[in-house]
C-alpha cells in the first residue's frame, strides 16, 4: 500500500483546507536477536518452534537471563514487541521444573487478562501447567479450584485488594510457593490508581513474607522516561531496566491533522467530524482502521458520522464499521475483536479500552481523535496498526485546546522528545491510612512491617489508633472495626464514598456510581447525566442516602456547574527562585462550592439559563505549587492597560492545559486558583494543585520543571492566532467562572516579565 499516495489523495478530498500540519516518515527497523545464557526448557523450545519462533528478540533474551538470575525486572518496549514472552517463558519454565511454583499475573483490565490467558492457552500445556482467571466474574464454585490448583493466576489489582489479600488464609499453599508477580502495563498505574496500587503491592509483599515466600516482581510497560523509578514507587523494590528493543517495526507515516478555523476568533471545525471523514476515506480505500476517541459518546458519534458518509458512496461498507467501548458485554467485545482479526470488520471506533495489548489482528491505519494525554499512550494507540511489520498510517487529529494545538505547532516535541515521567505519590497519607487498616485486618501490624509499608507508617498507625480504627496491645496493632475495610473503597478513586445513580423511569435500575468528590459537579439536582449515549435528567440528589434519581430526557441542552474555589497555604515545603519571582511547593487546603449551573444548548453552546443550587462546601487538603507576582510587575502590567485578574487567570488556564506534556496526568486531575491579592501571600498569586485529597504527585513534579512549563505556556498563548483568547490557548472547559475574566495580552506580558525574557509579539490572523 502506497501511503504517500493516500496522503496526497487526502489533500485532494472535498473540504480539504490545509489540515495536514506535519508529516513524519518513520523508518522501519530490523529485528535484533539474542540467545539466553542457558537454553530454554526443551518443552518450551518445541512450543516456540511449533509457533515459527526460532530466535528470541534481544530484549526478551536479556530479560529472561536477568529473571533467571533472581532479579526483579522491568521491560519497556513498544506495542507488539513480544513483552508477554518476557514473563510467560520464565514462569512456565519454573512450573515445569517444580510443580509447586506459583505465579500471579496482574493486568489493569479484565479484557487484557483474558487476552493474555488465551495466549498461554495456545501453548497447549494444560493441565501440565494449570492456569485460570480470578476476578469478579469468576463463579464461586470455580474459585476453590483456582486457589488450590492453578499454577498461574490471572487477575487485577482490584481483586487482589478486595478478595485475595483479605482472604489470604484460603490461599496458604499459593502464597507459600509464590515465585513471580507480574505487573503488566505499569504505565497505566498513575495518579490515584497508582497510589493505591503501590500500597496493595506492599500489602502483598507482607502477606508473602508471612508464608515464607519472597517473589520476584516483573513489570512491563510502554515507553516512559522513568521506568525504574515508577517500578520502585509501585513495589518498593529496585529492578533491572530492560529498554533495548530488539523487535522489528515496519515503516510508519504519521500525519498531524489540524481542523481548520471556522470563525474569526480561530475556533476550529469539529474534531469528531474531521475524524469521521478521515475514517470513511481510509475505509473506502480498504484500509482496516482503528479510530480512538476519548469518550464513549465520541466513539458513537464518529461511527454514526462515518456510516452516514459511507452510506452515500460505499453502502457495502456501512455495516462493517462498529463501536468498541466499556459498557459492552464481554461477549460483545469478543465478537468485535474476532471481527477485526478475521477482516469481517473494516474498522472500529474505540475508547482507550483497545489501547492496551488485546489481540485484534493486523491493521493498516490508526486515527487518534485528540491527543490522548501522554506520548506513551499516543504511541500505544498508533502502534495498534502495522503490527505485522508492514508500512502503516497513523493520524493525530487535534482538538481545540492548548495541548493539542501546541503539538500541531511543535511536532518535534512529540517525535524528538523523550517520553514523559510517570508519577506515583507514595506519601499520600489518606490513601496510606486506608491500606494500613486493610493490612491490620489481614494481619496484626508489628515493628517489622514498617520497612515494607514505608517511612512514616508508625506515625500513621498512631493516628489511626487515636481515631479508634486500630488498637495497640501486646506489641501489635490490631484492626478494631466490625466491617471489611477493603470493601469500603475503590482503588481507582480517591473517595471512600460514592453516590448511586438510579433510573426511576423503569424499575429503579442502577446506572452507575459517581465518587463523592465529583458528585456535586455531575449529578446535582437539575444536571444532565450521560450514560451509554442517553441523556438523563437528575430529579433528586440525596446527600443522606448518597443517591441520585434520574430519568430519560430528550432535552436539547447540557449542564455545566458554576463553582467557586478558594485555597489557603497550610505548609510551605520547598521554595526556589524563578526569573523575577519565586515558586513554592507545599501543602494547601482547598475549599470548593458548587453554587449553581448553566443550561447550555447542544451544538451551539449558547447559555439557555442560569440556575442556583444550595450545596455545602467541600474541603480537602492536597499539594500545590504556586508563584507570586511582585508588586512592581503587577503595577507595570496594569499601567500597560492590562487586567491583573484576567492576566493571571489566563496564565493559570494555559499552564494547566499544557501540564500533561511534562508528566503523565490528565488536566482533569489538576485544579487551579488565581487571586489578584491572596490573603496568605499579600500578592497576586497563581496556584496549581492536585485535585485529590493528599496529593498525587503532579504538582510536585511540575514544580521541579516550572520554568520549562511556563516557557511552553507563554509560547502557546503567543502562537495562537486568536485575538481575545480561545479554547486553543487560555479558555478552559472546566472553569467554574465561565472563563471570566481573561486577558490574553496581559498573560503574555505577565509571563514574559516573570521569566525575564523579551516581550514577544502575538500571532494574529
Amino acid at each position: 500500500m502506497n501511503y504517500d499516495a493516500i496522503v496526497e489523495m487526502l489533500r485532494d478530498t472535498p473540504g480539504y483546507a490545509d489540515q495536514i500540519a506535519h508529516i513524519e516518515y518513520i523508518p522501519g527497523r530490523k529485528a535484533s536477536y539474542a540467545e539466553t545464557e542457558l537454553p530454554l526448557h526443551p518443552i518450551l523450545q518445541d512450543i516456540l518452534k511449533g509457533r515459527g519462533i526460532d530466535q528470541l528478540y534481544l530484549h526478551q533474551a536479556q530479560a529472561i537471563d536477568r529473571i533467571r538470575a533472581g532479579e526483579n525486572v522491568v521491560s519497556i518496549t513498544p506495542t507488539a514487541s513480544g513483552k508477554s514472552m518476557i514473563y510467560l517463558l520464565p514462569t512456565i519454565e519454573a512450573v515445569l521444573e517444580d510443580h509447586r511454583s506459583r505465579a500471579l499475573f496482574l493486568f489493569p483490565t479484565k479484557a487484557l487478562a483474558q487476552d493474555q490467558m488465551a495466549k498461554l492457552n495456545e501453548f497447549g500445556l494444560f493441565p501440565k501447567v494449570r492456569f485460570a482467571t480470578y476476578d469478579g466474574d469468576t463463579p464461586q464454585d470455580e474459585r476453590t479450584y483456582v486457589r488450590s490448583g492453578a499454577h498461574i493466576v490471572f487477575s487485577n489489582p482490584d481483586m487482589l485488594h478486595t478478595a485475595i489479600l483479605p482472604g489470604h488464609t484460603q490461599w496458604v499453599r499459593y502464597f507459600a510457593n509464590l515465585k513471580f508477580v507480574v505487573l503488566d502495563e505499569i504505565h497505566t498505574y498513575r495518579g490515584v490508581f497508582g497510589a493505591h496500587v503501590s500500597q496493595v503491592m506492599r500489602r502483598l509483599r507482607r502477606i508473602c513474607r508471612q508464608y515464607g515466600s519472597d517473589p520476584q516482581f516483573i513489570g512491563c510497560s510502554a515507553t516512559i522516561a522513568n521506568p525504574g523509578e515508577l517500578f520502585q514507587s509501585l513495589t518498593g523494590l529496585d529492578a533491572t531496566v530492560i529498554d533495548e528493543d530488539g523487535s522489528p517495526a515496519g515503516k510508519r507515516t504519521f500525519v498531524f491533522w489540524n481542523p481548520p478555523p471556522v470563525t474569526k476568533d480561530g475556533a476550529r471545525r469539529s474534531t469528531h467530524t474531521e475524524s469521521a471523514k478521515l475514517f470513511a476515506h481510509l475505509t473506502q480505500h480498504r484500509l482496516r482502521t482503528l479510530t480512538f476517541a476519548k469518550a464513549r459518546k465520541s466513539a458513537e458519534l464518529i461511527v454514526k458520522y462515518t456510516r452516514e458518509s459511507l452510506s452515500q458512496d460505499s453502502p457495502d461498507l456501512e455495516a462493517r464499521i462498529k463501536t468498541y467501548r466499556a459498557g459492552f458485554t464481554a461477549e460483545q467485545r469478543r465478537d468485535i475483536e474476532r471481527g477485526l482479526q478475521t477482516g469481517e470488520l473494516m474498522g472500529v471506533a474505540a475508547t482507550s479500552a483497545l489501547e492496551l495489548g488485546v489481540d485484534i489482528g493486523d491493521l493498516d491505519a490508526t486515527i487518534l481523535t485528540g491527543y490522548p494525554g501522554t506520548i506513551a499512550s499516543a504511541w500505544q494507540q498508533a502502534g495498534r496498526s502495522g503490527r505485522d511489520g508492514r508500512h502503516s498510517l497513523s493520524a493525530l487529529i487535534a482538538m481545540d485546546n492548548p495541548l493539542d494545538q501546541y503539538l500541531m505547532r511543535h511536532p518535534d516535541y512529540f517525535f524528538g522528545r523523550p517520553h514523559e515521567r510517570s508519577v506515583v505519590n507514595t506519601r499520600n497519607k489518606r490513601i496510606r491510612a486506608l491500606h494500613m487498616e486493610c493490612a491490620a485486618f489481614e494481619l496484626p501490624l508489628g515493628d517489622r512491617d514498617w520497612e515494607i509499608l514505608g517511612p512514616g507508617s508508625l506515625e500513621i498507625a498512631c493516628e489511626l489508633a487515636e481515631a479508634e480504627s486500630l488498637v495497640y496491645r501486646n506489641d501489635k496493632w490490631y484492626y478494631r472495626g466490625d466491617n471489611y475495610p477493603a470493601r469500603l473503597f475503590s482503588i481507582r478513586s480517591a473517595s471512600t464514598r460514592s453516590y448511586r445513580i438510579r433510573d426511576i423511569t423503569g424499575q429503579g435500575a442502577l446506572l452507575g456510581e459517581v465518587e463523592e468528590a465529583r458528585a456535586f459537579h455531575t449529578i446535582h439536582e437539575g444536571a444532565i447525566y450521560l450514560h451509554q449515549g442517553d441523556a438523563y435528567l437528575v430529579h433528586e440528589f440525596n446527600q443522606d442516602t448518597l443517591e441520585a434519581k434520574v430519568c430519560l430526557t430528550d432535552a436539547t441542552y447540557y449542564t455545566e456547574p458554576r463553582e467557586v474555589t478558594n485555597i489557603s497555604i497550610a505548609e510551605e515545603l520547598l521554595r526556589k527562585p524563578m526569573g523575577a519571582t519565586e515558586v513554592c511547593f507545599g501543602e494547601v487546603v482547598v475549599s470548593n462550592q458548587v453554587f449553581g449551573y448553566r443550561r447550555k444548548q447542544l451544538y451551539t453552546d449558547t447559555t439557555v439559563s442560569i440556575e442556583d443550587l444550595d450545596l455545602p462546601e467541600q474541603v480537602f487538603e492536597t499539594e500545590a505549587f504556586w508563584y507570586t507576582v511582585p508588586a512592581d510587575v503587577s503595577n507595570d502590567l496594569m499601567d500597560a492597560g492590562h487586567d491583573l485578574g484576567g492576566s493571571i487567570h489566563a496564565a493559570e488556564h494555559a499552564c494547566i492545559g499544557l501540564m500533561p506534556l511534562h508528566c503523565v496526568c490528565d488536566r482533569w486531575d489538576i485544579g487551579g486558583v488565581s487571586a489578584s491579592c491572596h490573603f496568605d501571600t499579600g500578592l497576586a498569586t497563581v496556584f496549581v494543585y492536585d485535585g485529590y485529597a493528599g496529593g498525587i504527585g503532579i504538582a510536585e513534579e511540575s514544580y521541579t520543571r516550572i520554568e520549562e512549563l511556563l516557557l511552553a505556556t507563554l509560547e502557546c498563548i503567543v502562537a495562537c492566532p486568536c485575538t481575545e483568547g480561545c479554547p486553543s490557548c487560555i479558555q478552559s472547559p472546566k472553569c467554574g467562572n465561565n472563563n471570566e475574566p481573561l486577558d490574553k495580552a496581559g498573560a503574555i506580558y505577565l509571563l514574559a516579565r516573570l521569566l525575564k525574557i523579551d516581550l514577544p509579539k502575538p500571532v494574529t490572523n
